[in-house]
């Protein structure tokens, strides 16, 4: 069998309006701005990647990812994409941080590679299918606003709930009140203060919140601030999760080392895709801590990418797939499909999904030969 050669790289810019604005403590975000890459081999192979720019967590727009993955798609050209290892050492030489486009070469060498040896991403990485449940994600707002918002998406068969929070003590313990007296005690709730609280607030914020059966909460405090994070982790009577503390496996084992969290939370365009999140859950499982993955504001390109992740792993047990029902269109085909909360993979060869071509006609458009 020939090895294939990389021939040609497509890049666009990918522009979904969401249904409504999303709000978290970092700021808001009224549509997605990505980037989607399709590498084309000389074999007939085509790998597909989503990168999806979160500018308050990874510090790259939409137009800073386009320019970078520009500058990767012509180191790649002419070279084998099936070394997948090999290739993201390039890049990662080649360019310092951008992890988001990094995330998207990364997903389409493994989708080649996968589709290579005719096998799910999943199986290729070792797993096997599994049920795989996420939870539902409620953008910070006034608390009425936001009970009303968990009641909707238990009657589109949320399982558990993720409620964004961040602001100050008082709103904080008043929106969580209010949701559980909208929902009752019964629904799991999750908590993301995405870096919105110093120590003090996150400690005594979380005392008052421990009654109300939360499974964990995400970043407390700065990503910078390890210490705290760890202070917030020992004082707490909720479980921490730490997500934008950590990018790579790097940061995974200092936290680790430190007893400064509970579980880690992976996210492909943070870590830079497949290949670090694989590191990460490493070091995670070497001690014992458990994993998410997670998503920006993915399409299902590149949810169905991390869908393969979990399924590759066991310990990563928890799944914060929802970003697609953020969005007012669905532009993909193929891929994971949405029951409820209940996500299930396809069996066709590579992560299984791709971008419909109307759609891609419609987005900005370079392409590398």
């Amino acid at each position: 069998m020939n090895t294939p050669t990389i021939s040609r790289i497509e890049l666009y810019k990918i522009n979904l309006d969401f249904i409504t604005p999303f709000k978290i403590a970092l700021g808001e975000a009224r549509r997605g701005e990505g980037i989607a890459v399709r590498i084309f081999t000389d074999t007939g192979l085509v790998g597909v990647g989503e990168g999806s720019p979160y500018w308050f967590i990874t510090g790259e727009t939409q137009a800073i990812s386009f320019e970078a993955s520009k500058a990767i798609a012509k180191l790649l050209l002419g070279k084998n994409p099936l070394a997948v290892e090999p290739r993201l050492n390039e890049i990662d030489s080649f360019l310092v941080h951008n992890s988001t486009s990094k995330s998207a070469f990364d997903m389409a060498l493994y989708d080649i590679l996968a589709k290579q040896a005719g096998l799910p991403l999943y199986a290729l990485l070792g797993g096997e299918k599994r049920e795989i449940v996420t939870d539902f994600t409620i953008g910070i707002s006034d608390p009425q606003t936001m009970a009303q918002k968990a009641l909707d998406y238990i009657d589109e068969g949320a399982c558990s709930l993720k409620v964004k929070l961040g602001t100050n003590r008082a709103d904080d313990v008043r929106r969580i009140q209010t949701i559980r007296e909208a929902i009752g005690m019964d629904l799991p709730i999750q908590l993301d203060a995405n870096q919105g609280w110093d120590v003090v607030t996150a400690i005594a914020t979380l005392q008052d919140l421990a009654q109300y059966n939360i499974t964990f909460c995400e970043e407390p405090v700065a990503h910078w601030n390890n210490k705290g994070l760890k202070r917030v982790h020992d004082l707490s009577p909720i479980p921490i999760m730490a997500d934008e503390s950590i990018f790579d496996h790097h940061d995974a084992a200092r936290l680790a080392e430190m007893g400064a969290c509970d579980y880690f939370n992976i996210k492909l365009a943070k870590s830079g895709g497949i290949h670090v999140g694989l590191k990460i859950n490493a070091v995670g499982e070497a001690a014992g801590i458990a994993c998410m993955v997670g998503g920006m504001f993915e399409t299902r390109v590149g949810i169905s990418a991390g869908a393969h992740l979990i399924a590759a792993r066991s310990n990563i047990k928890f799944a914060d797939l929802d970003t697609v029902h953020h969005y007012a269109e669905d532009p993909v085909l193929g891929g994971a499909v949405f029951h409820g909360c209940k996500v299930s993979l396809p069996d066709t060869p590579g992560h299984g999904a791709d971008f419909d071509p109307a759609f891609l006609n419609k987005m900005e458009k370079v392409v590398i030969e």
